[in-house]
């Protein structure tokens, strides 16, 4: 469990900031990259459509500090000319990998062979990544599923295909387009896939705890794993991995600074987009981050219905003044961890997260 390389470029620690649509935009990474242990940031997904059809959104989610170094462009589509303008785009912008994404399960994208579409079609892949190939010069990487469905898994091969075509890193998200993000991501598939090229291979599925994600990489062996949603439930989780590995006691961040943090989410936040796109921003990742806090659940409903920027600090001020005075707030209940098949999704958001969205859609930077 060492760092590794793709091509020149170090990814140490070996930890990777798992592509979400709608919420590692260049707030959330910003925000995650300022508590360590990230090796890899990578944006959301972006429409080679759009993007090279002008659309502002698209130029946006580009958008990068140089601080999230090294950083990762993934691009979507099912045209090997669109794609390859889109690749050349991000080379432009200054990103130092381009990632193409072979894994997102919507419908939308699917259908016009795209995402895990192309699973289905290895021969339009292979024309994507031999295209791209001819001009970029920044590597390319690859992340897929396990395959379009339980009956046509075919990660194995694809890969090795993928390799033979040029990529430097192959990422897998071990379930099927056909599981969505339900059940369990299939890390035996993950390990295969391992064994068989000779680039590094990094596995993602259900990492949302030090236990799971170092049990899965003693057991396949890869060379870095992705993490999502557990940097939404715990932003720490990077520097809580790094710890481990550098044979330290994993950080534990107490109230303070767990307060903090959404205070400086929120600030972020504020400082990219309108008040009420930022609000939406602030709800979404508190979805997930009030899970594993004492009254969470209902902590949560109070943000949920929190109209103004004022609203929302007063409710984070209360919260953190009346755990740290009484170690209790409402039911005192701590929810268990549960996939949030919405926030994982290529496709759709929480409410809040959509809402959002649409909004800052037309916001041009």
């Amino acid at each position: 469990m060492k760092p590794f390389k793709i091509r020149d470029i170090a990814i140490d620690p070996p930890l990777i900031l798992s592509p979400m649509a709608g919420v590692t935009d260049y707030t959330f990474r910003r925000l995650v990259k300022r508590r360590g242990g990230v090796g890899l940031v990578v944006s959301e997904f972006v429409s080679v459509e759009g993007l090279t059809r002008g659309n502002p959104k698209s130029k946006r989610q580009m958008h990068f500090d140089e601080s999230e170094r090294p950083y990762a462009v993934q691009i979507f589509g099912g045209r090997a000319e669109r794609m390859a303008m889109g690749a050349e785009m991000a080379e432009e912008i200054g990103a130092d990998i381009l990632d193409v994404n072979c894994g997102c399960p919507a419908p939308k994208v699917v259908k016009n062979g795209g995402g895990s579409g192309l699973l289905r079609e290895p021969e339009r892949l292979e024309e994507i990544l031999k295209e791209i190939k001819k001009v970029i010069t920044i590597p390319l990487t690859l992340k897929l599923r396990t395959g379009f469905s339980d009956a046509t898994i075919n990660v194995v091969e694809v890969a090795k295909m993928a390799e033979q075509c040029g990529v430097e890193h192959i990422q897998v998200h071990g379930r099927t387009r056909e599981q969505g993000y339900k059940g369990l991501a299939n890390w035996e598939l993950i390990k295969a896939v391992k064994d068989a090229v000779s680039v590094p291979v990094s596995g993602n599925g259900d990492i949302t705890s030090l236990e799971y994600g170092m049990r899965r990489w003693r057991e396949t062996g890869v060379d870095g794993i992705l993490i999502g949603r557990g940097a939404m439930q715990n932003p720490w989780i990077f520097r809580q991995f790094a710890d481990v590995l550098a044979g330290r006691e994993p950080y534990q961040p107490d109230l303070a600074e767990k307060k903090a943090v959404l205070l400086e989410f929120f600030e972020l936040c504020l400082e990219e987009m309108p008040e009420l796109v930022a609000l939406g921003k602030m709800k979404q990742l508190a979805g997930q981050f009030t899970k594993g806090l004492v009254g969470g659940a209902q902590f949560r409903q109070t943000l949920y219905h929190s109209h103004s920027a004022a609203e929302i600090l007063d409710n984070i001020s209360i919260y953190f003044r009346t755990l740290a005075e009484r170690d209790d707030f409402g039911d005192g209940m701590v929810e268990a961890d549960q996939t949030d098949s919405d926030i994982m999704s290529c496709d759709a958001f929480t409410q809040t997260g959509r809402d959002a969205n649409a909004v800052s859609a037309s916001v041009v930077r």
